[in-house]
């Protein structure tokens, strides 16, 4: 009788693991739905690999077809509210043809990856996304270990920034057009937001919180306006022309469809994911366009870090969203020197 209890427990154990499994396999999809063409330069393939936390997460990833040995290695991903078709799927493509084996990953909740509830943010979660590509970069047959670098675009470049605070294998760290997420979700945008006016709008989450818990759902934020109102700001519409046009449109994408949850990104606003941007050893480049309405978060966040590894690249004309996709605009050049020059 108890070898037919050990038999039926050890079933019951070997189908929970298949369950668990199965409930991390994600759905891919198989065709070339980019915004960006394909190149004849580079082998492209999906790839999974899992964070600390067990959240399965899904990459696109470019190799060159002409190498030798084991090759530098970058994990790209961004923007914030983006999927790794767009904008860090370009970079990550754009690199592999200049040598580096790539991934563009979709973080945690987020595109083709997993994490429930869907479309909600983590300061800690995403900086793990970051770290957990190196781990599955640092195990690839052709990648060098000791030659991983990382690229964050938009609010993902802040979550680079923090990453390679965290982690010393990191050795090269570009943020391309970037966000401080925290900053901007506790002190809105230019820092206008003060003590009085934060306090009204987390009482505004913390309620919308107690109504998703009751209706089982999580209200959407809604994506970058659409229809364009006439008197739209001007990064309004510099988001609108990438988002909501034929140039950047995608379906999976948060800020294409309808955004994040409502009280998807308010753990950034009291867990400030700059705190050591100054103890950063390793090579730090950041890029920025003059005409963005973003700059200052690259200008403050480079008066933090030291050594004379750091560098800001100001792109003359450029608006926020001409780093997303704009290769005549996007320093490519710049960064294959700089990850060149970092990554050995």
């Amino acid at each position: 009788m108890k070898k037919i209890l050990y038999i039926l427990l050890a079933f019951i154990i070997i189908l929970g693991v298949i369950n668990m499994a199965e409930a991390k396999t994600l759905k891919l999809e198989k065709s070339w739905d980019k915004t960006f063409p394909k190149s004849d330069k580079v082998t492209h393939k999906k790839v999974e690999f899992h964070n600390r936390y067990g959240i399965t997460l899904a990459a696109d990833m470019y190799t060159p077809k002409q190498y030798s040995g084991k090759l530098p290695a970058i994990a790209v991903a961004g923007p914030f509210g983006a999927v790794k078709e767009q904008s860090s799927g370009l970079y990550a493509q754009e690199m592999a043809k200049r040598g580096f084996l790539t991934i563009a990953f979709d973080p945690s909740f987020t595109g083709e990856s997993g994490g429930e509830p869907r479309y909600t943010a983590s300061p800690d979660i995403n900086t793990e996304d970051f770290m957990a590509a190196v781990d599955f970069l640092s195990l690839q047959d052709n990648v060098d270990p000791n030659k991983i670098g990382i690229i964050g675009i938009c609010g993902w470049g802040g979550l680079a920034v923090n990453a390679a605070a965290l982690d010393t294998r990191i050795k090269a760290t570009a943020a391309s057009t970037m966000y401080d997420m925290s900053r901007v979700n506790a002190y809105g945008y230019f820092d206008k937001t003060d003590e009085n006016a934060r306090y009204e709008m987390k009482k505004t989450l913390n309620a919308q919180r107690i109504q998703d818990y009751k209706n089982g759902t999580y209200k959407r934020g809604g994506g970058v306006v659409d229809p364009l109102p006439d008197d739209a700001p001007y990064f309004v519409k510099d988001y609108h022309d990438y988002y909501k046009t034929k140039r950047g449109y995608h379906k999976r994408s948060l800020n294409s469809n309808d955004g994040w949850n409502v009280t998807g990104c308010m753990s950034f606003i009291n867990q400030p994911i700059m705190a050591f941007a100054g103890e950063i050893k390793s090579a730090v480049l950041l890029i920025h366009g003059e005409k963005a309405h973003s700059r200052y978060f690259s200008e403050d966040t480079f008066k933090k870090l030291k050594g004379d590894n750091k560098e800001l690249l100001i792109i003359p004309n450029a608006s926020h969203t001409d780093l997303y996709d704009k290769k005549d605009i996007i320093p490519f050049d710049k960064l294959e020197k700089f990850f060149n020059d970092n990554l050995k």
